[in-house]
């Protein structure tokens, strides 16, 4: 039961201090996820963002849920998701009693201004952080380029870049790919040209 409470009261906390949406909340699942209750790494968690990305829901709660499930199975991401959507819940319906009634007030209008900044550096933040974690070497360094390429300027269905890096990254990875990669990679050997 312990550990049912402590799923809830995570996700609780993280649905309840986090504005703007999945990317976000990054920060602070990291805090919570990773550096308190050592329930995922960094790894892990940038899997969950992916996955999340490429099923139906909000990213949040299927983090929520992928947590959840890893701890306590069904039960546990049933609890996980409650955890994260209640917050949110809770505010919407007492917002929306109040903000039809002062959403002209100039002070709210400054004030959703100056979440919104908030929220763009965050998100930065959890970029710089997904960055330092998910890019390592020459292949990670490409496969980002060409994602931001195809999302900003063709403008790709995320899902589509999710699938092809996935796609890549296990061929490349895989006895196949080492090889093939090897021998792109490999310079012409001074035998060949006599």
């Amino acid at each position: 039961m312990k550990d049912y409470f402590e799923l809830l009261a995570a996700f609780f906390r993280i649905g309840a201090f986090t504005f703007g949406g999945g990317y976000a909340m990054l920060p602070m699942l990291e805090r919570e996820l990773i550096l308190k209750h050592k329930w995922s790494t960094m790894e892990e968690l940038m899997d969950y963002f992916a996955v999340g990305q490429c099923t139906p829901g909000t990213i949040a709660v299927n983090t929520a849920s992928f947590i959840g499930y890893k701890r306590k199975k069904v039960p546990g991401a049933i609890i996980a998701t409650l955890g994260v959507i209640l917050p949110s819940l809770i505010i919407i319906i007492i917002l929306a009693a109040i903000l039809q009634q002062v959403s002209d007030y100039p002070v709210v209008q400054s004030a959703f201004r100056g979440i919104s900044a908030a929220v763009a550096a965050l998100i930065v933040q959890s970029v710089w952080g997904m960055g330092k974690s998910g890019v390592k070497n020459l292949l990670g360094v490409i496969l980002m380029i060409l994602s931001f390429y195809f999302i900003f300027f063709l403008k790709v269905n995320p899902v589509w870049i999710v699938l092809g890096a996935g796609g890549m990254g296990a061929f490349a990875y895989s006895e196949i790919g080492k090889k093939s990669l090897k021998k792109l990679l490999t310079p012409f050997r001074k035998e060949e040209f006599k």
